[in-house]
């Protein structure tokens, strides 16, 4: 097994955790499963945030071709989602987890739809999904498969892994504006269903 492939498989496991995480927390019930899941993703955000970091690090400060190195080339592609997940997804994941938290006392109710809606913003799940696919190909290339080398399968792979970006965007807006919908009270709801009225 090649040394940069040890130092890329944790920093990809934990994106990847987190962004299954993430895609599951609209669909729980109970605040306290809300919270509790909310917790882990944070720990799994910070984890790969600074696993991200240390590895980025790490090829800076080293010269040469060492497996930190390479480890770090291959990581640049994921730079840009992990500084989304920290400036956005963190803020956005702390407030959840507070949200959350305020029914610590009765930790069987259920969970409010504005709380599951706000679990489901795009900026919640997205950058750490999209993180998570940035760690593909350097986890191919380190496996001995280099997508960049070959002009003829570099471009179909940088547009299906676009598309897939734009899919997991489009699902957690769509997920999101269905759960904000339900979150608006009754009467909101029946007045815009009604449309304006004329006079």
């Amino acid at each position: 097994m090649e040394s940069q492939l040890t130092i890329l498989i944790p920093v990809a496991a934990v994106w990847l955790t987190a962004g299954v995480v993430a895609d599951g927390l609209p669909r729980l019930r109970s605040t306290r499963a809300l919270r509790r899941r909310t917790g882990w993703l944070l720990v799994l955000t910070f984890t790969g945030l600074a696993l991200t970091a240390a590895v980025l690090g790490g090829g800076l400060l080293s010269a040469g071709s060492a497996p930190v190195d390479r480890a770090a080339a291959g990581l640049t592609l994921a730079a840009g989602p992990a500084l989304v997940a920290l400036v956005c997804s963190v803020r956005r994941i702390r407030r959840l987890w507070a949200g959350a938290g305020a029914f610590v006392s009765a930790p069987a109710t259920p969970a409010p739809h504005g709380l599951r809606a706000a679990a489901a913003h795009p900026l919640v799940g997205l950058p750490l999904q999209a993180a998570a696919l940035a760690t593909v190909p350097a986890v191919i290339a380190a496996i001995g498969t280099d997508l960049g080398a070959d002009p003829s399968v570099t471009g179909p792979a940088i547009t299906v892994g676009a598309l897939a970006v734009t899919a997991i965007a489009v699902r957690h807006a769509l997920r999101h504006s269905r759960l904000a919908e339900r979150a608006q009270p009754d009467a909101a709801r029946s007045t815009r269903a009604a449309g304006p009225l004329h006079v």
